[in-house]
């Protein structure tokens, strides 16, 4: 018979995963606009303006499916996601050089840094990725 311990999940990691899950739906659209934005920008902007909006479509997807490993309390999860919303900081930084979407792309930043300090910073985060899995109990001995 085994036991498994079970870990309340931390209020800032729970807000944490609310996030991301807002935070990818929402850089999937963003760049779904900054993909359409390609349409207003002269031809020598095009090609980039165009891969900026695919690459945040596609980390965008990735983070909303990385939410619900990070909610286990995944430490590759969190490793990962801190890594997608890095690149997607630096892909919204230049977009924000490229188009004229800049009050969007400023909150985008603002929440991907929120989620990297919500689940980095905090004491209860920290501890909550790094909890211990109980061994398994020794084969009695007959």
């Amino acid at each position: 018979m085994t036991t498994t311990v079970e870990t309340r999940r931390p209020a800032v990691v729970t807000a944490a995963v609310v996030l991301v899950y807002i935070g990818g739906f929402a850089n999937t659209a963003l760049g779904i606009l900054v993909l359409l934005s390609r349409y207003g920008v002269t031809d020598d902007l095009v090609l980039p303006v165009s891969l900026v909006g695919a690459a945040t479509i596609l980390l965008g997807l990735l983070t909303v499916a990385g939410g619900s490993s990070l909610a286990r309390g995944s430490g590759l999860a969190r490793a990962l996601l801190t890594g997608y919303l890095v690149t997607i900081a630096a892909l919204q930084g230049l977009a924000l050089a490229l188009t004229e979407l800049d009050p969007v792309l400023v909150v985008g930043v603002v929440a991907a840094v929120a989620v990297i300090v919500a689940v980095w910073v905090p004491p209860s985060a920290r501890r909550y990725f790094r909890r211990e899995v109980p061994a398994a109990a020794p084969a009695p001995v007959v």
